[in-house]
Order: C-alpha cells, then sequence, then structure tokens
C-alpha cells in the first residue's frame, strides 16, 4: 500500500516556504492599523513617543522702543537789530557765554539821540504852555475847548519822547537769556538791518530732545517720566532726562505721537542738532506667554502642538513681544493649556504622545486608533 503523506524534509520546506507570506500579511495588517501612529508606537516600545510640555501661563511684559531723537537748544534765537544803523561797538566773542541782559552789540545812535533831545525839548515846551493855559482856565480867560487842544499836544510830545527813547533803547543789543553765542556775522562799521543776523545765541545748559512714538505707547507717555538718551559721539555716556509735554494730537499719517524731554548739559556734551537714541519702556501685565521653544515654523506662520487628552493638536497662534525665552501670544492659545517643547519632531497633529517618563502604552481612553489586540494561540 502506498504512503502519500509527506516527509520529515518536505514539511519543514513547506513551513519555511510560508514565513514570508505570514511577514507580508503581518506588514499589511500595521499598514491598516493608521499608518505614521502604528510606526510611531513601534519605535518607541509598543507606546506614544514621549514629549516634554510646558504650560501656557499669564505673566507680566516690558516693551521697549527706540525712538530717533534730535537735540535742540533749550531756549535758541538768530540775534538781529531792530533798527537800522551802523554797528558802532560788538562786545562778545564768538562761543563765549553770556548771562541775561549782557550787552552784545551798540549801533550808531548819534541821530537817535538828536530825536531823543528834540522830543524832550518839544515835551519841555508843551507842559509849560499847558501850565500857564490851566491857569487862565481857573478865571475863565481861556476857554475848556482850548485847554483841550493843548492838553492833546501835551500828550503827543510824550509819545514822541517814549518812541525816542525806545529807538535809542534798540540801539543796544542785549541778550535776551544766558547762553552761548555762536559766530560773528557783523563788523564795526557794517550798516545792519532789521533782518540782518548778527549771531546766534542758545542756551544749552538744558537740551530738547524732540522724538515721536507709536500711538500705542500713549497711556505710557506722560509728564515726569524719566528717558534714557545715548549718543554715537559718547558711546559710553548715557544721558537722563524727564518727559516735558507730549503733543495733543496724534499724527493721522505715521500714527505716531510727538513728545519734548529735557536733559541736562552743563558740560556741553550735547551740541544742538545731534542724533541720539530714546530708550521708552512699556510694561504689560497678564499677557499670555508660551515658552519659545515650543515654536514650529512653517512658511511664515508660527505652529504649536497642544497635547490635549493624549493627543498632539497642531494649532496656529499669532505671536506679539518677546523676551529671552518667552514670546507673547495674541491669538491661538489660552492660559493652562499644555504644549510641547520637546518632540515636536516625533510628533504630527492629530498623533498620540505620552509625557516623558510616563509609561509606554496606549495613550488615555483606550488604544491606538486603527490599532488590534493580537490573537492568543488556539486551545
Amino acid at each position: 500500500m502506498l504512503d502519500f503523506r509527506p516527509t520529515k524534509a518536505k514539511r519543514t520546506k513547506s513551513a519555511a516556504a510560508g514565513k514570508p507570506a505570514a511577514l507580508a500579511a503581518l506588514a499589511m495588517l500595521l499598514a491598516g492599523c493608521g499608518g505614521e501612529e502604528a510606526n510611531n508606537m513601534a519605535r518607541f516600545g509598543g507606546g506614544p513617543p514621549p514629549v516634554v510640555t510646558e504650560a501656557v501661563l499669564l505673566g507680566d511684559i516690558t516693551d521697549n522702543y527706540t525712538a530717533l531723537a534730535t537735540a535742540r537748544a533749550n531756549e535758541a534765537i538768530d540775534v538781529t537789530p531792530r533798527v537800522s544803523s551802523v554797528v558802532s561797538v560788538i562786545h562778545f566773542e564768538e562761543g563765549q557765554s553770556v548771562d541775561e541782559g549782557a550787552v552784545l552789540v551798540e549801533l550808531d545812535s548819534r541821530e537817535i539821540r538828536a530825536d531823543l533831545d528834540l522830543a524832550e525839548a518839544n515835551l519841555r515846551e508843551r507842559r509849560s504852555r499847558y501850565g500857564r493855559l490851566e491857569t487862565l482856565a481857573a478865571s475863565q480867560v481861556v476857554s475848556e475847548v482850548e485847554l483841550e487842544e493843548i492838553q492833546a499836544q501835551l500828550q503827543v510830545a510824550e509819545a514822541q519822547v517814549n518812541s525816542a527813547r525806545a529807538r535809542l533803547e534798540d540801539s543796544i543789543i542785549r541778550a535776551p537769556f544766558s547762553g552761548e553765542v555762536g559766530l560773528r556775522r557783523v563788523s564795526v562799521g557794517g550798516l545792519v538791518q532789521p533782518n540782518t543776523v548778527i549771531t546766534t545765541l542758545d542756551d544749552t545748559a538744558v537740551m530738547k530732545l524732540e522724538f515721536s512714538v507709536p500711538e500705542e505707547y500713549l497711556p505710557v507717555m506722560r509728564e515726569g517720566l524719566a528717558i534714557e538718551a545715548a549718543a554715537a559721539a559718547w558711546p559710553d555716556r548715557a544721558f537722563t532726562g524727564t518727559v516735558t509735554s507730549v503733543d495733543s494730537r496724534v499724527d493721522p499719517m505715521t500714527r505716531s505721537l510727538a513728545v519734548v524731554a529735557l536733559i541736562p548739559n552743563e558740560d556741553g556734551a550735547l551740541k544742538p542738532g545731534m542724533f541720539l537714541q530714546v530708550e521708552i519702556y512699556r510694561r504689560r501685565e497678564n499677557v499670555v506667554l508660551a515658552p519659545e521653544g515650543a515654536l514650529v515654523p512653517r512658511q511664515g506662520r508660527q505652529f504649536v502642538y497642544v497635547v490635549d487628552e493624549g493627543r498632539a493638536e497642531e494649532r496656529q497662534v499669532t505671536l506679539g513681544s518677546r523676551r529671552p525665552g518667552q514670546v507673547e501670544i495674541l491669538d491661538g492659545l489660552e492660559p493652562g493649556e499644555q504644549i510641547v517643547t520637546q518632540g515636536v519632531q516625533r510628533i504630527r497633529d492629530g498623533l498620540p504622545v505620552r509625557m516623558a517618563g510616563a509609561p509606554a502604552g496606549p495613550p488615555s481612553g483606550g488604544s491606538a486608533a486603527g490599532a488590534r489586540t493580537p490573537a492568543g494561540p488556539r486551545q
């Protein structure tokens, strides 16, 4: 009788031939279990990839704005005469510091003095005549009309004297305030007109800084606010001052606010027209802050991964100000949410994750999506 059962060697060969088919079937099963999710679980010991998270917090932040300022003298004028005349005497040196009321220039006043003498003589004559007629008017020898006419002439004579004295005073040019005179632009004997610039006068003991800040800094800018400025000419020195005035209007074109500050300048280190940088600080409270390491930039936008019920949720955020290690979140996150700071390269939107240090295994809430529990051996 013939025996058709395979020999032991044939059975071994047949089993070996069936292993590739079993592996292929297993691969297809894993592919059907969720692709990248299954691969991640296989890579990390059969569980979701570990990540490190930090909470989104509320905190305070200080904004820093650098304004570009121009230095101006606290008081500055072009010294010009009020009358036309010839320069007689010059009393100042270029760059000299002068006090308020100091004589800078004397103009030729001979003609003005002659006019003053004539006006004073006419005034004396009018006063004398008015005195005589006033006595006669008491005895009704002179009418009231004649007395009023003489009184009017007396007033005209007094005005002429005052005018001559004012022109004589204008022939002496004085410093209206204490300061430093500039270059001399006239010489003795030169004819000057009311529009002729003789020199300049600047009060540089205190300097004005004129600058602009964005309109969002309006709540910060107020009189008395301390500022700090730096000049390129003095790189190792900080100039401190205070805000003295803030414009009442915002420029509708630039959306900025004009500000003026005063800085002491006793040693004359600052000169009118110099360029300075002013640092302005603004402190804001209860700002949403996130770790800077959680940001995932992509195509000009910023994303973070929020861990919610054991899964990673990709979320786009809008950024504000930055400070070391933290960034302000204007939109996209709420305080208390947990965001991934380490391990973002291993996760994708919707995939399960586990906190670093937690045991490997399926995420909370059940097994991984699509995963199947292998069947045990048949009994």
